[in-house]
């Protein structure tokens, strides 16, 4: 038996460094995922010469998250974040992507904390005791701290950004 779920849901979209270029196919990317246009406020990237950033707050159905960032998966010279928060059947999500480390993916709780599966926690542990890397290693991965790391720059250069919303039709 499929289930799907069409419950609405909300979330953030943050692209922290694009070239100019780059910035009208996202917006059509993500506006073909929403469903609606989108046509947000781009500022320059202090921490990137040349490149953009923007971010936006959308609603529309659970999973579109995800959608956005396989839309936009493996695009060369991007960095994105989009966050997706709980319903009562789904549960919330955050996607990191940056060009050199791919997209990074994880459930997130009601409170915004990342819940790591028991199964990916157990493979962490096996490799650690088989000597392939340490605990703390993984847990970082587990975390997402690579990406955290990688775009923590961009991020604070984007502070007092304005934010958006957006509404997808459902």
């Amino acid at each position: 038996m499929v289930t799907t779920s069409n419950s609405a849901t909300r979330g953030v979209f943050y692209v922290h460094s694009a070239p100019s270029a780059l910035c009208p196919h996202v917006e059509w990317a993500v506006g073909g995922v929403l469903g609606v246009p989108v046509n947000p406020h781009w500022t320059p990237q202090p921490a990137q010469s040349g490149t953009y950033r923007c971010e936006f707050s959308w609603s529309g159905k659970a999973g579109s998250a995800a959608a956005i960032a396989s839309a936009l998966r493996g695009w060369l010279h991007l960095r994105f974040e989009v966050t997706e928060e709980p319903t009562m059947s789904t549960e919330g999500a955050r996607f990191s992507s940056t060009p050199d480390l791919g997209v990074f993916h994880a459930v997130t709780g009601i409170h915004g904390d990342i819940m790591i599966p028991e199964d990916r926690l157990k493979a962490a542990v096996v490799r650690a005791a088989l000597g392939e890397t340490t605990i703390e290693n993984e847990i970082d991965k587990l975390l997402g701290k690579p990406w955290d790391d990688e775009l923590e720059t961009f991020r604070h250069a984007g502070d007092g950004a304005p934010v958006r919303w957006l509404h997808q039709v459902v």
